[in-house]
């Protein structure tokens, strides 16, 4: 779960790293005021011209397809692939019907991704939404052992209307909502248990399945819960648990969340990762011995990256992380996600603008000091390019973009989803080469 990029001078302690809403702080949330407009901060900009983004990108990133379009969605993005990478789990806000307001939170969709003769992705069918209308919704995730199944963070009814988003006056500062409500939930979606059964060669009874295709929740504790994700057996799954941190001398109270692992088999949670301040949007490395995520615990506006070694009991379900190593110490970064190989992260940045935030790749060797870890930028594009996920084989790179051009009587583009092929190479030597 991955959202919020802050602009100078805006507090990021809580939302900046809230993947539940990933695209509000590329798409500004309607009603907001623009930051710029706030007394103390400087004028805006002429925006520069559009850059080429398929030369820049060029050697990395080839066959480019956009899955989400302005035309269905008024945002969409935070999207995950399947096992492979056959169906997307996304958030978006869809285009309400003539005369109507757009939904004030994300709801939950999958889609199946089509393909062409050649193996190409050229677009998505199945179009499914999985949450009620009115519902707050983040952070999808395949199950990986049982493939009709999703999980994701979910409010299953509307939110109670506090804590609303938005600039917060004349503070500038940006405040983000964590709904107590928020709680991860299970579903079967019903386009994809289809398809499951029918490869199975299994009777396709829908009258049988009470309410499997609705979302019921996986566990409930007080709080918000999301940013989830099981690990390769379905064993356990990490996420993101929030906590309400009493402020003093009479200052409200403030968000603290740290990562957690509940073991499926004895509906056991474990907090593996504790430390003040926001950490959250973790993931499981590929051979499931290490976590990645982001951190704000210095309290200085930005979010860097960690990652850290698994402590496991005689199940394989992790007790404690251990050897955390930290991998930036500059501007906002956030979204990390691992490669297949294992060998290096790639996530969202403000290295080169908090008005157009780029994906970049890092190593992710917890050997190397800090200092002498390589870095390599993938995506070139005016407008925010955020929340990159790879496909399970590497072939594939998906993201949240607003590269595509903007609508009448909209500010910016849109924060619609990307997906193009991968040819950055394999593993960190591929990508930043031999040199060490």
């Amino acid at each position: 779960m991955r959202t919020s990029m802050p602009r100078p001078g805006t507090s990021i302690g809580v939302g900046l790293v809230m993947f539940a809403l990933a695209g509000s702080a590329i798409a500004q949330p309607a009603g907001a005021a623009s930051h710029a407009s706030q007394p103390g901060q400087p004028a805006a900009q002429p925006p520069a011209p559009p850059l080429d983004w398929v030369k820049e990108e060029s050697g990395l990133l080839k066959n480019y397809v956009q899955l989400t379009k302005r035309e269905q969605f008024v945002k969409a993005g935070e999207q995950y692939f399947n096992a492979d990478a056959s169906w997307i789990i996304f958030q978006a806000v869809p285009v309400p019907e003539a005369g109507q307001e757009p939904q004030s939170a994300y709801l939950m969709y999958v889609a199946k991704v089509d393909r062409d003769q050649k193996g190409h992705v050229k677009g998505l069918s199945q179009i499914t939404k999985l949450s009620a209308d009115g519902s707050a919704n983040t952070c999808g995730w395949f199950d990986p052992v049982e493939p009709t199944r999703v999980i994701y963070g979910s409010t299953i009814d509307p939110p109670a209307p506090t804590n609303k988003p938005g600039y917060q006056g004349p503070t500038g500062r940006y405040m983000w909502s964590f709904p107590h409500e928020m709680e991860i939930v299970t579903q079967v979606p019903r386009p994809l248990w289809r398809e499951v059964m029918a490869k199975r060669g299994e009777k396709k009874d829908e009258a049988l399945c009470g309410n499997l295709f609705l979302p019921s929740p996986l566990f409930r504790i007080d709080g918000y819960d999301a940013e989830c994700s099981f690990s390769k057996d379905s064993k356990w799954l990490i996420y993101t648990h929030v906590e309400e941190i009493p402020g003093e001398n009479g200052a409200p109270a403030r968000p603290d969340a740290d990562l957690w692992v509940y073991k499926m088999a004895t509906s056991e949670h474990r907090r593996i990762v504790k430390a003040p301040g926001y950490d959250g949007g973790p993931f499981i490395s590929p051979d499931g011995t290490k976590i990645c995520y982001r951190s704000d615990r210095k309290g200085n506006n930005e979010l860097q990256l960690f990652i850290a070694d698994l402590e496991f009991d005689s199940d394989g379900v992790p007790t404690g992380a251990k050897n955390e190593h930290q991998l930036t110490d500059a501007n906002v970064n956030w979204a990390p996600y691992w490669d297949p190989s294992g060998t290096f992260l790639i996530y969202a940045s403000s290295q080169f603008g908090h008005q157009n935030y780029e994906v970049v790749a890092i190593e992710a060797d917890a050997t190397k000091p800090m200092a002498d870890l390589r870095t390599r930028r993938i995506t070139t594009a005016t407008g925010a390019d955020v929340l990159p996920v790879f496909s399970n084989d590497g072939t594939l790179m998906m993201w949240t973009s607003q590269r595509a051009p903007k609508i009448e009587g909209e500010e910016r583009p849109s924060s619609q989803i990307w997906c193009a092929e991968w040819i950055g190479g394999k593993n960190a030597t591929d990508l930043f080469g031999d040199k060490k």
